[in-house]
This record gives structure tokens, sequence and C-alpha cells, in this order.
């Protein structure tokens, strides 16, 4: 077979060095070529981490027994020896800024395990790397600012890594340094100036909200293939809104991150919350910032957190019918309602209960959302219950907090299909009334408090900044506060997440679609359990489709266009106009891998099943 020259540059040579050239048959292997080419450096090192990159096509060589003929590469051909793995700059949910060593090779869903597993953050599926946004080119006085700590030299063993009895893992006790870099990540930091708040990127409609998922990485695509460089910065955070097995005992980093996270989403209005919700938020953090900052308590395992849902879980009771409302066309009517096992029936009154009632919803399966205001003597429940061609919506409006806690409680219930006939229905009430009573107001007790110093602009959103001076903010935020003084650090923290789960726009990623068939730009939100279609220019919901209801979904990559089937013969088919198909399939396939998880499941994770679930032809 005849010779021929192969051009390959090497990356310890530097950039302005010329290409080796290397006589190679079609029939050499990659691993022949890159002991030739490392014999011509004549460099004496460890060339282990080094791998061929095949720049025109944008592919990794990453077997090293297939020939230079079966990878299809010729004399024109230009390669460069590289290292797989290189510093990259990490952007934490609490504003850290970590310097670490990541593989530019593997997909990037390896990759961000990789840098979990480093940093003793489970379940990494849950997480993604995201571009920044592009900013101007900061002074050279702002750039100093910018603390970065390097964790490139730190070494984990794979597999478990083992931990220390304050929870700490034992490669991270090698110096004070990494030590102080793991308390950074695992305690929360104080709460941000307001000049910090109001400098940040706010979204003030659905577009903007849909401008940031295009910025997610591709999950089965390597960072170089991406057009990722050593030294990058990007963004690590929680992609997917579904936090398994969430224990303190094991997860500060992750529960104070997703804290974090949380935080930033509500200061910057990118889920919305009623006024009374701000000032709880606002307590919460004003009380985890002061314990914080007093000596770090032993993380022990909290009852509440076998699943952030727990707390507000639904225990069983057969309860009595109940008078309350429900929300029509003309606003709200009052019906005679029944509870039975899964199922709500209404009734003109009480009196026609014997009859066939106006109608009968079956609550299996349905999205159950609190709508409260205590100030306003508001109790609603929101109801989210599945039909053939979608979802419908319905409000009850119940008369005063116990029936709201009774009802609230037995409709979580039936949503998880489970009867009413549990004993522990008057725990489940007490939970409800103490979340209520959160929010509840207590005259007279801030008296004590009003001498207390705070920064109370740091602590809720822009909105409020404007609305409010901080003298009228205060003595409403250490209302607040009395109800969550006593809370230990975990708890608080928990407390926090869960009330940000129970936002009616919780966990809703946003995405600029157009239907097939129409001529406006619709809003596609993609949950955790189901498809919401939105009014772009009045953020009013046409309809909902539910994941347990689809049957297949798919991409014409030629034409970019999504098409997803339902029972029913419900079809819909649209293409995205703020991200690519391949991320919102990516979402899609996410979600459904995330709830093939058990809480039995000790092995890892299946990324077969991942990569075949959200990587679309590319994965193939």
């Amino acid at each position: 077979m005849a010779a021929w020259d192969l051009c390959v540059t090497v990356e310890e040579l530097g950039p302005e060095a010329p290409p080796f050239k290397v006589s190679v048959t079609s029939d050499l292997h990659i691993g022949g070529v890159i002991l030739r080419i490392v014999e011509k450096t004549q460099i004496k090192k460890n060339w282990s981490d080094h791998a061929l990159w095949w720049e025109q096509k944008e592919q990794w060589l990453l077997r090293p027994s297939w020939t230079l003929e079966k990878y299809e590469i010729h004399a024109d051909a230009r390669l460069s020896l590289t290292s797989q793995h290189k510093p990259l700059r990490l952007d934490l949910p609490n504003g850290t800024t970590l310097r670490v060593q990541a593989c530019f090779s593997r997909p990037v869903f390896q990759t961000v395990m990789g840098v979990c597993h480093l940093l003793n953050i489970r379940h990494p599926e849950e997480l993604s790397f995201l571009r920044p946004v592009e900013e101007k080119k900061k002074k050279e006085k702002e750039a100093e600012k910018d603390v970065v700590h390097d964790l490139t030299a730190l070494k984990v063993m794979s597999g478990s890594s083992q931990t220390l009895s304050n929870g700490m893992p034992v490669h991270f006790a090698d110096s004070p340094q990494t030590e102080a870099v793991y308390k950074l990540l695992s305690v929360s930091l104080p709460a941000p100036p307001p000049e910090t708040i109001t400098r940040m990127l706010r979204p003030s409609g659905l577009m903007d909200k849909a401008q940031v998922h295009n910025r997610w990485l591709d999950s089965s695509r390597s960072l170089l293939q991406q057009g990722v460089k050593a030294e990058d910065k990007l963004l690590l955070r929680f992609k997917y809104y579904c936090f398994h097995d969430l224990d303190p005992k094991y997860d500060a980093v992750r529960l104070t991150q997703l804290y974090e996270q949380a935080r930033w989403a509500i200061l910057l209005e990118e889920v919305d919350c009623t006024e009374e919700e701000m000032m709880l938020f606002a307590a919460l953090q004003y009380h985890i910032g002061k314990v914080s900052l007093s000596e770090p308590q032993p993380t022990t395992s909290c009852p509440a957190m076998d699943d952030l849902d727990s707390a507000l879980k639904c225990l069983e009771v057969k309860m009595e019918s109940e008078k309350t409302r429900r929300l029509t066309l003309k606003g709200y009517k009052q019906f005679w309602f029944t509870f039975k096992n899964t199922s709500i029936s209404y009734y003109k009154s009480r009196e026609e209960t014997l009859k066939e009632p106006i109608q009968q919803m079956n609550l299996k399966g349905c999205e159950v959302a609190p709508d409260v205001s205590v100030a306003a003597q508001k109790y609603c429940i929101r109801l989210l219950i599945p039909e053939a061609e979608g979802m419908n919506e319905v409000y009850l409006r119940c008369e005063n907090e116990l029936q709201y806690s009774r009802w609230m409680a037995a409709c979580r219930l039936a949503s998880k299909g489970k009867t009413l006939a549990d004993c522990s229905f008057s725990s489940e009430v007490e939970n409800i009334q103490s979340f209520l009573a959160m929010q509840q107001s207590t005259p007279g007790a801030n008296n004590a408090q009003t001498d207390e110093i705070i920064n109370t602009h740091s602590l809720v959103s822009r909105r409020y900044q404007k609305k409010y001076k901080a003298k009228q903010l205060t003595p409403r935020i250490l209302e607040a506060y009395q109800n969550v003084s006593q809370l230990p650090l975990t708890q608080a923290l928990v407390k926090f997440l869960q009330i940000w789960q129970a936002l009616p726009d919780f966990g809703v990623s946003y995405f600029v679609v157009r239907f097939k068939g129409c001529r406006k730009d619709e809003v596609l939100g993609v949950t955790n359990n189901r498809l919401i279609r939105i009014n772009l220019s009045t953020g009013d919901v046409a309809k909902t489709w539910r994941y347990n209801t689809m049957r297949q979904w798919n991409v014409n990559w030629d034409i970019k266009q999504m098409a997803i089937e339902f029972n029913g013969n419900v079809n819909i088919a649209f293409s995205c106009v703020t991200a690519t198909c391949k991320i919102v399939h990516e979402y899609i396939g996410g979600y459904i891998f995330m709830a093939t998880r058990s809480r039995e499941q000790t092995e890892g994770l299946n990324h077969e099943l991942f990569f075949k679930l959200t990587g679309g032809h590319e994965a193939l």
C-alpha cells in the first residue's frame, strides 16, 4: 500500500508551531499514528490523556485500533494531537467560579457527571452546562474582582468518594484552601447587594424567558465539538426540575446550590409569586443568612426530605361533602361538592346529591397547585385535569383555611390515584395549615425586632424594590420572619424549596415555536410531566398534554420539525424558533428518563437509555 504524508499539529508545541508531517499508509491504526508523532516530538512525558482531533469534521478519533482507512482520513485531513482533559471555568448557582479539569472528548452528559463527582453532587443527570450571556468587555479593575478557585489539581478516585464525619469528601481535605472552597459550595452565601440584583439580566416576558434555553449545550456531543475551548466559562445549572432522593446528610453541596438557583429565580423574577410569598421568601433568606453565618450545623437526615414533595404529600381520608366554588367563564359560581375515591362531583345544591351530578371529575393524574393569599382570605386550588385533547383547567375556591387544608390534601392524594381512607389525614391538615401560618402576620410580634438591620432590597425582587422603601419592607419581612425564626438551617432550606416548588409557574422551560398550520409564533412550556401550549402575547394557556398520554415523538431533522402523537389520535407538530429542535427533543426525552429512576436504584445511571431518549440521530 502506497505511503503518503499526514499533517498533524501538536498542542504542546504551541499554536504557532508548524505541523508535523508523518509518513503513513491507509492501513495504519490511530494508535500507530500517535506513536509516530510522539517519537517525532522527542518530548518525554505521559501522553496517555492525548488523542487525535479531526478539525474539518469536528470529530475525536478515540478508537486506537481503527485504521485511517476506516475513519476515511486522507492526505488533506488536518489533525491535532491534543489533551482530552482541559481546564474549564465553571460558574455555580451561588456565584462561585471554579477552575476544574474537564473532559473535552466525551459527551457533555459524561463530562457533567465527572464534574459533579468531583464536587460531591449526587444525581448529576439533573444538571447540565449553559453558555453564559455574552457580556461587554469588563474593565481591568472589574475583571480582577472575579475570584476563581482553582481545583485543577484536585484528584478523586473513580467510584464512590469517601467522606469525613462532617460530610466533606476526603479529596477536599487535602489543604486548607480546598476545605475553604468546599465550605463556599456547601454553605449559603450572604444576600447579594441590591445593585447586583439590579445589574443582572431580568426576563421581561415569555420571549426573554425562552431565550435562556437556547444556550444549553448538547448532552450527546463533546465540549470541543460545540466550540468550547480551554479556559472558557460555562454555567453549571440544574436543568431538569425533578430532584430525586434529596438528602441533607449526603447532599450538602447539592441542596445549597439548588437553594441558590431557586433564590435567584425569585430575585430575578424568572418565576412569578405573590407579594405575600415574596415576603416569606425574603424572611427565609434572611433567616438562612443568619444561621449560615453561625457555627456550621451537623447535617442530619430530615424526615421531610425523603422527597421534596413529601412535606406536601397526600394523606388519605374519607371526607364529608363540603361547600366550595368552581371557576366558570362568568366567574366563581357556588355548587355543592362531594369527594369520593379519586373523583370530585358537584351539584346545584345539597338536596341534588341523590341525583346525577352536573359533572364528575376524576383527579387521577391531575396537576394540583395552590392559589392562596392569606391576607386577602383567598384559598383556591388550581386543578389541571387530563382530557382526551389536553388538560382542563379548573379552580376550586374554598371558604376558609380549614376547608382549604382538607380539600387540598384530598386533591393531592387523588392526583396520585389513592383512595380517601388513611388515618393520617389530621397530620396532613396540620402540615398545610403550618404552611399557611407562615404567610400570616403576627400583630405586635415584630416590635422587638425592629431594631435589627435588614438589607431588605437584597431580599426582594426588583419589582418590590421599586414599589416599597426599605422602611416599609422591614416590618413586613420581620413579621414573616417570626414564623420561620426557629427553623434549623436544613429545614429552612427545604421550606424555601417547597414554597418555590408550589408556585404555579415552577419548573416550566419556555420555547418559542411555530405550530404546523399556524401563522403566529406561540410558546411551548416543557415541564417534568407535561407540555403546555401558551399564547405568546397574553400568556394564556391554550392546551396541555401530559407525557403519560404520549405514544411517540420524533424529529424530522431535514425540515427541523418535531411531531408528537398522543392517545386519542391527537397529533401535534411544530418547528422551533428560539432554540434548536435538538434542545426541545432533549428536554422531553430527559424528563422521561428522569421518570425511570427509582429510589432503590443503587447502580450507576443507564447512559445508553439517556442517549437513546435524548440523542436523536446524532447519538447513533
